[in-house]
């Protein structure tokens, strides 16, 4: 464990192994292909860019970012928050500091883009995180949240029984997509690109374990709509003002 406690740990859980269990098997693998792709999309004007990934230490970004030829930092709350990419990317293929994700030891606009998944939802002061990002972003920010506006609006009502289902869930915020746009207009970024993820809840694709067939279904619900309006997570883009939109 690093010395230092920082205000915001909510990244060491998504750097540990149970998390990453989450995410194992065929289902799994499909799940990360679907956002590798969407992330991948958002960032073709930024080829062999600088990114600063916050609370990446789960290597869900990390790893096909430096296989694509971005010039990746990885940042962790804890030293223990590097132990996945260590095991999964060459040493030298990567930077890693370990600090506080709400005041970010770099100088403004240091890095071309700065992303964060699975952080924002189990962030208290998520304005202060979106703040730093934008912050230290010279272009481009891309973060993941739970919408709203999707099934889960039964949030409340379904937690018990996704955990049952699911064993290793944790509470998260949703989010709407004007409060984001308003958070990035505050920061001097521009109104968010908004690509939704998936329409049915990932609980059931896990509990299906038919990659083969969540990709079916989720294909028809692109096809119908749905994803687009009522689709979560979501992966969104912010350009600061007067940058070139991307998307």
């Amino acid at each position: 464990m690093s010395g230092e406690l920082y205000q915001e740990q909510a990244d060491i859980e998504t750097a540990s192994e149970e998390y990453a269990s989450r995410f194992s098997g065929p289902v799994g693998d499909y799940f990360l292909d679907v956002q590798t792709r969407i992330i991948l999309a958002l960032l073709k004007d930024h080829g062999g860019a600088s990114v600063l990934d916050v609370g990446g230490g789960h290597a869900q970004l990390a790893v096909p970012l430096v296989k694509e030829g971005f010039k990746v930092t990885v940042t962790g709350s804890d030293d223990l928050c590097r132990s996945r990419l260590d095991r999964m990317l060459p040493a030298d293929s990567f930077s890693y500091q370990t600090c506080d994700s709400l005041h970010l030891p770099y100088a403004d606009q240091q890095f071309n883009v700065v992303v964060a998944v699975r952080l924002l939802p189990h962030v208290g002061q998520w304005q202060s995180l979106i703040a730093e990002m934008c912050r230290v972003a010279e272009s481009t920010v891309i973060l993941d949240y739970p919408d709203r506006r999707s099934v889960n609006i039964l949030y409340s009502l379904l937690f018990d029984m996704k955990k049952k289902m699911e064993g290793n869930t944790r509470t998260f915020s949703m989010f709407s997509r004007s409060e984001l746009g308003m958070e990035f207009s505050r920061n001097t970024f521009m109104q968010p690109v908004f690509k939704p993820e998936f329409f049915m809840p990932m609980v059931i694709h896990r509990k299906l374990k038919l990659p083969a067939l969540s990709s079916g279904m989720e294909f028809f619900c692109r096809m119908m709509g749905l994803t687009r309006f009522l689709g979560s997570p979501i992966l969104l883009r912010s350009d600061r003002t007067g940058q070139a939109g991307g998307m």
